[in-house]
């Protein structure tokens, strides 16, 4: 089976994006995997710190290398690690990816650290890829009332600084703020600074991602694609359509987990199965 690096060469040669969805549970796991075999496209399971910390960093590791064991391109990422020392802990269980997430730190701090996950996985894993983030983008996937504090056109990733970034610490895959932000904002989600994507692509050379698109439009994330954009981010709204599914389930007369449960992974597989179609362009 290609690898995660070779998929990103392939979305590159078909200027499609790669669809990164959150996971807390193996209802989530089954939503996500189920929509992207039944597509045939690749995809990529992503855990937080927390949501590994639910799950259990063996445990998710063990549901997708069954995956790959079936010659399923699904592959796994550490999402939002904010220390070396956690993103030690994904590295050494060998996922396909991590993210080292220093962007809330000043640029030499977040430099520094990135770096040293850098050189971590080199000798550990040298396959693993290595992300790295520049450009706050707010924390946490939730509802918002307005704009996470911080978050403006101003600090939104410049192309001089992503260059010195991935010069510096020699990433693999690069995350900026490109008026993305985590969450849902219940006024109207900012627009993508498509201009800023294009610019970027000018100058970085490695993949480009997309991280907090839950709320913006088909539209947009399809523009972004297009600019150089090669995975996109999706959690908040595969939580909230969850929650719906569960709420549904719960609401019957059903005991049966199985049963009641599934109303939330039918929930979640209408929203990875939409934004895997938007993302590989199908």
């Amino acid at each position: 089976m290609k690898s995660l690096r070779e998929y990103l060469a392939w979305a590159e040669e078909k200027q499609v994006a790669i669809g990164h969805f959150n996971v807390s549970d193996s209802e989530g796991f089954k939503a996500v995997t189920e929509s992207a075999q039944e597509l045939a496209v690749p995809v990529i399971i992503g855990v937080s710190e927390k949501e590994r910390s639910f799950l259990g960093v063996a445990e998710i590791k063990v549901l997708v290398q069954a995956k790959k064991d079936q010659g399923e391109p699904i592959f796994l990422n550490a999402d939002h690690t904010y220390s070396v020392e956690a993103s030690k802990e994904a590295i050494d269980a060998h996922f396909d990816s991590v993210i080292i997430d220093g962007a809330e730190k000043p640029f030499f701090e977040n430099v520094t650290m990135t770096k040293e996950v850098v050189n971590y996985a080199r000798a550990k894993h040298p396959d693993m890829l290595v992300e790295g983030e520049l450009g706050f983008i707010g924390s946490g996937s939730m509802f918002r009332d307005e704009i996470p504090e911080g978050v403006s056109e101003k600090t939104q990733t410049t192309p001089e600084d992503a260059k010195r970034f991935i010069n510096e610490t020699l990433v693999d895959l690069f995350a900026p703020s490109v008026g993305n932000i985590h969450g849902l904002v219940r006024s109207g989600e900012p627009k993508l600074n498509i201009q800023r994507i294009k610019d970027l692509a000018k100058v970085v050379t490695i993949p480009m991602v997309l991280h907090g698109a839950s709320g913006n439009t088909d539209e947009e994330v399809l523009e972004a694609i297009n600019a150089g954009i090669r995975i996109v981010h999706i959690n908040t709204e595969l939580r909230v359509a969850y929650k719906k599914g569960i709420e549904k389930g719960l609401s019957s007369d059903e005991l049966a987990p199985y049963k009641f449960m599934a109303e939330g992974v039918a929930e979640m597989k209408k929203i990875v199965t939409a934004k895997l179609k938007l993302f590989n362009k199908l």
